[in-house]
């Protein structure tokens, strides 16, 4: 048996050229095939990213699109209702919904093909008519009646960096004869108010509890308002407060029109 010996060098280094272009090749496919399957799966985020953007522009655009249109009162606010900026098909679009009856704005993100997101603000008309002040503290309990339905109770926040002095109130709402009047406000414990306010009157000063009440920066006072009696079927109840120079501030203790809870 005859054994034969490869001696060429030539050809082995044929041999192992052949073998390291078929690697490369193998190890290209691979890599093309990687590729883009990772391109798609980045695809996902960046498009929730950009759907959260456009919901958080649909917020901003509703607050700015209700101040111009003075859509301040929970019934105009409704105008909201699916309004919709699109920004082209590559950059997506937005829809507004305002949801009367508990105050909420939802603004909903949508980048075709891709993702969605959604945003909701609460107690929403706080932002159109206290921008920078006093506002419904959302950590407190909700505005309700405490006794009866004749003495509502709700608390306000001091939510800018200064001390805010208020001086005057007013008020409106609505109900069934016999008609009530407001005879009491106390603030922070401490009555500021005594008289007999009608609905829809002109602003009052308060003229007791030294004729003010002033809020530092973060603090929450509670607010009890009075009627002279019980109010019948009371709603669209709204409360102004305002300081001796400057603008007042406005809260709806019913934005949805139905009353007040009980405590």
């Amino acid at each position: 048996m005859k054994t034969y010996l490869l001696k060429n060098s030539k050809g082995i280094s044929v041999i192992f050229l052949i073998i390291a272009m078929l690697l490369m090749v193998t190890i290209g496919y691979v890599f093309s095939y990687l590729i883009p399957s990772k391109q798609k799966g980045l695809s996902f985020p960046i498009h929730s990213i950009k759907a959260f953007y456009l919901a958080q522009s649909g917020v901003e655009f509703a607050v700015r699109y209700a101040i111009t249109n003075v859509w301040t009162t929970p019934a105009l606010l409704n105008n909201l209702d699916n309004v919709t900026r699109n920004l082209g098909d590559r950059n997506g679009r937005f829809t507004l919904d305002y949801d009367r009856p508990n105050n909420r704005l939802t603004s909903v993100g949508v980048i075709p093909n891709g993702s969605e997101r959604r945003i909701t603000v609460s107690n929403f008309t706080s932002f159109l008519t206290n921008p920078k002040g006093l506002i419904l503290d959302p950590r407190s309990p909700s505005p309700c009646w405490s006794v009866g339905t004749q003495v509502a109770r709700f608390y306000i926040r001091n939510a800018s960096e200064n001390n805010v002095t208020l001086t005057l109130f007013s008020a409106t709402w609505t109900q069934n004869p016999p008609v009530r009047r407001i005879q009491r406000i106390d603030m922070d414990g401490v009555q500021k108010y005594a008289g007999n306010y009608r609905d829809g009157d002109p602003p009052e000063s308060f003229n007791l509890g030294g004729n003010s009440q002033t809020l530092t920066p973060d603090q929450v006072i509670t607010v009890l308002v009075y009627w002279a009696n019980n109010v019948t079927n009371g709603a669209n109840i709204a409360i102004n407060f305002y300081p001796a120079v400057g603008n007042g501030y406005t809260f709806f203790l019913d934005p949805g029109g139905a009353g007040l809870p009980n405590c």
